[in-house]
């Protein structure tokens, strides 16, 4: 009885942390403030798994392999960090980082995927690919993304922010 409880708790938990959002061109509005690309990110082993499983996934059936690109992972990595620190998971701000990605970088369409609390780039992987609007962004007619992975350093939990791009 208790095994079923916290499958189902467990099950439960899982999809209510996972989501996912897009947004396209279209959808923009006009950002007046200074903005700049950002070159630099130094990625973990961690993430650069989490992109090569990604694109091992696209490729097995497939799709073309997508292209990291820095400021993309940067933009995750700013996400990470507001989940991290409100203690929250959830796509808030998704149209700011879109919109960004969109005026900077030029792309015609963005969408993203977020999880938590997975030890592994595996499991998140696994569980976005068992959840319809996450699977659609993962074989979505993309050409870039990037992402980010942070642990909260209270809880120890992991934060993904995974940003796709069409450009």
């Amino acid at each position: 009885m208790k095994t079923n409880l916290l499958s189902a708790v467990l099950l439960f938990v899982v999809l209510c942390t996972l989501n996912s959002c897009s947004s396209d061109a279209s959808e923009a509005t006009t950002v007046d403030i200074k903005l700049k690309v950002v070159e630099k990110y130094d990625y973990s082993a961690t993430e650069l798994e989490a992109m090569n499983l990604i694109n091992e996934y696209r490729v097995s059936v497939g799709l073309n392999r997508l292209e990291k690109i820095n400021h993309i992972s940067f933009k995750s990595e700013e996400h990470d960090n507001y989940m991290i620190a409100n203690k929250v998971v959830n796509h808030n701000d998704f149209v700011a980082r879109s919109e960004n990605i969109i005026k900077l970088l030029g792309a015609k369409t963005v969408a993203e995927n977020i999880a938590f609390n997975f030890s592994t780039p595996q499991g998140a992987l696994n569980a976005w690919l068992n959840s319809p609007g996450h699977k659609e962004n993962i074989l979505g007619n993309f050409t870039h993304f990037g992402i980010a992975i942070k642990e909260d350093p209270e809880s120890g939990k992991k934060y993904y922010t995974n940003i796709f791009a069409k450009i």
